[in-house]
């Protein structure tokens, strides 16, 4: 394996300058974070059935040392916070478990139990969570699940906490607002596979943790690599002010649609003062496009619901915690708090659209933007995880899309076909690198890392461009303040150095592909038809399922169209009678069809052979993709 660089002289000097200049004699978040400390998970390992480590806390111990060159000290700083592990109390009777996971649980105790706040992403995690809970506290039974928002470090460690047969009998409902589950399901399934690479870059998943490598990712110190999980919510809540008792306790909530997620919610405990953001106000600007894809998110409806927020519950709370990083107690404090947040996501959105309409173009306001003084001196306004660049851009391509307006960018050669121009447009391969050393020397990093991209995408077999590429790209994550940049860069060097390591985690979990409905099903078996394959196929098929109605897919042109019957069809080429089960368990579940027809469980008319030719048109997705190279 060849060996890391040290910080180069500017990368080391330009730290050094943050360490300078930044408010580090601040440190009201370490007080914060360490307020209501009850007890750590000790040791900080958790396994999985198998013996595996899903979770390390020790991994992260470097942390107490000094921060080193080859770190952003606020970076640092920040990841000091996030590690910080165990049980804390936020306030009588609210716990949070932080520290386990790339989010936190929290925990409000009940009459006769426990109700658990977003359970992490692993069911390993969170069961270690509430055991830990429980030596402190008792052996209190959960008697309600909360799922804040859609997003898999808010839900899969559910079984963790909770069995499906609990909350079938009735003994521990799952609230969750409306379109959740959709949501869920869709980020996890249908794009899931090219999002699930992109995040191993995001998250480092192949990185050590140490000073030369993963130190966190800004929300928390990384994500577990557990089994994820998820129990459909029984309660949807689907308007602001809606109220639901659970356990005796009383709690209100604020619908947040298009926020940190296309379904989210905050919640207020009116007998606790306490309000929960979910993840609508954290310790970072966070992402409006997150690096591992998503739809790109409205800050300005984000914007507007931090107001609603502040308006209807600030004056009445005493504390306002979240799903990551730590609580803000004081009325004063947190209502400056949520409206340094709701400053933050306003001024990007309305500065951003302010200089499009002057013609600026997404890179362009990116690289000018500048944030008042008093979001900028702020602490939880730095871009640990989202940042002010992307965000940016995520604004320009919400508004505006990929295109700058600008007529020579409507239809620029594809990367490789551009690459080899490019390359030869600047007196070819050792051209390039003689000048992109200059540029490394002179610590140009971004302009390095752009034309030696150039180089590899032209010859991807070019070993010194792979070599000093990867030199280049670790320079850059040494000196981000960002957590995910500076993953995405070391694992750009990592990749670059010792070639692919994929994606180390399932992007589509049996419990999360089990509650695709039928015509999500449908919806993902189409984005996977091999289209000029399939330009001459006819193929009708025909599906009783269980409990609903008759639903037909049609292959035509090359497009899988499916649809409820509804009236006077032409007959299908086949119908296959089944459950929904059996119907998961066949498309995308791996059985075989006949041995399932053969078992009895499913029962067809007409000619099977429809199927197998359509099964035939499909293609597998590539977890392995190539990111760094062509």
């Amino acid at each position: 394996m060849t060996s890391q660089q040290e910080a180069s002289a500017s990368i080391e000097a330009g730290n050094e300058k943050a360490a300078r200049t930044l408010p580090f004699g601040d440190t009201r978040d370490f007080d914060d974070a360490g307020r209501g400390f009850v007890a750590a998970l000790s040791p900080g390992v958790v396994r999985n059935d198998d013996g595996a480590v899903v979770w390390d806390s020790g991994a992260f111990s470097f942390l107490d040392d000094e921060c080193p060159p080859t770190v952003n000290p606020s970076l640092w700083r920040q990841s000091k916070l996030v590690v910080m592990q165990g049980l804390y109390e936020v306030s009588a009777g609210i716990y949070q478990i932080r520290g386990l996971d790339l989010s936190n649980m929290s925990l409000i105790e009940g009459d006769t139990g426990v109700i658990v706040i977003d359970p992490l992403i692993s069911e390993e995690t969170a069961a270690a969570g509430l055991a830990l809970y429980r030596e402190q506290r008792g052996d209190r039974p959960v008697t309600g699940v909360i799922y804040s928002h859609s997003h898999i470090d808010h839900f899969g460690g559910v079984k963790g906490v909770t069995t499906q047969d609990a909350v079938d009998a009735g003994k521990c409902p799952v609230i969750a607002p409306v379109g959740f589950t959709e949501h869920a399901v869709e980020e996890n399934v249908y794009a899931g596979t090219a999002m699930a690479r992109r995040a191993a870059y995001m998250y480092g998943a192949a990185l050590p943790a140490g000073p030369l490598g993963a130190v966190g990712a800004g929300l928390g110190p990384t994500t577990s690599t557990g089994t994820p999980t998820l129990i459909l919510p029984t309660v949807s809540i689907d308007h602001t002010g809606q109220t639901v008792t659970v356990d005796g306790v009383t709690i209100e909530f604020q619908m947040t649609p298009g926020t940190e997620a296309p379904s989210e919610m905050n919640f207020y405990f009116p007998d606790r003062r306490a309000l929960c953001m979910a993840e609508n106000a954290t310790h970072t600007l966070h992402n409006l496009l997150t690096l591992r894809g998503a739809l790109v998110r409205d800050p300005h409806v984000w914007s507007k619901y931090l107001t609603e927020a502040i308006n209807r519950y600030a004056s009445r709370s005493d504390v306002v915690f979240a799903s990551h990083h730590w609580p803000t107690w004081g009325t004063e404090r947190l209502t400056e708090y949520l409206s340094i947040q709701r400053d933050l996501y306003g001024y990007l959105h309305d500065q951003t659209v302010r200089a499009l309409n002057k013609g600026a173009t997404g890179i362009e306001i990116a690289e000018d933007i500048q944030l008042p003084p008093a979001i900028e001196t702020s602490w939880s306004t730095h871009g640990y995880y989202g940042s002010v660049s992307h965000n940016v851009k995520a604004i320009y391509q919400r508004y505006m899309g990929w295109f700058d307006g600008n007529p020579a960018t409507l239809w620029q050669h594809p990367p490789v076909a551009s690459a080899r121009r490019h390359v030869d447009f600047m007196g070819g391969a050792d051209e390039v690198l003689t000048k992109a050393r200059k540029a490394y020397d002179e610590g140009d990093f971004r302009w390095a890392a752009q034309v030696l991209n150039y180089v590899i995408f032209a010859d991807p077999d070019n070993a010194e461009a792979k070599a000093l590429q990867a030199n280049t790209l670790e320079q850059l994550g040494y000196g981000a303040e960002n957590g995910t940049w500076r993953n995405f860069f070391l694992m750009g060097a990592y990749e670059l150095r010792n070639g692919k390591v994929g994606t180390p985690t399932v992007a589509a979990a049996p419990d999360i592909a089990a509650a695709l409905s039928v015509e999500q099903l449908f919806d993902a078996i189409a984005l996977r038809v091999d289209g000029p394959k399939a330009w001459g196929a006819s193929i009708v098929i025909d599906w009783r399922v269980e409990g609903g109605p008759v639903h037909r897919t049609q292959l035509r042109n090359g497009l899988l169209v499916h649809f409820d019957l509804d009236g006077e069809f032409p007959p299908a080429d086949a119908t296959f009678t089944l459950s929904t089960e059996d119907l998961h368990a066949a498309l995308l579940g791996g059985e075989s069809l006949p041995d399932l027809i053969a078992a009895g469980r499913v029962t067809v008319d007409g000619d099977a052979s429809k199927l197998t030719e359509l099964v035939g048109y499909l293609d597998e997705p590539d977890p392995d993709f190539s990111i760094v190279t062509p």
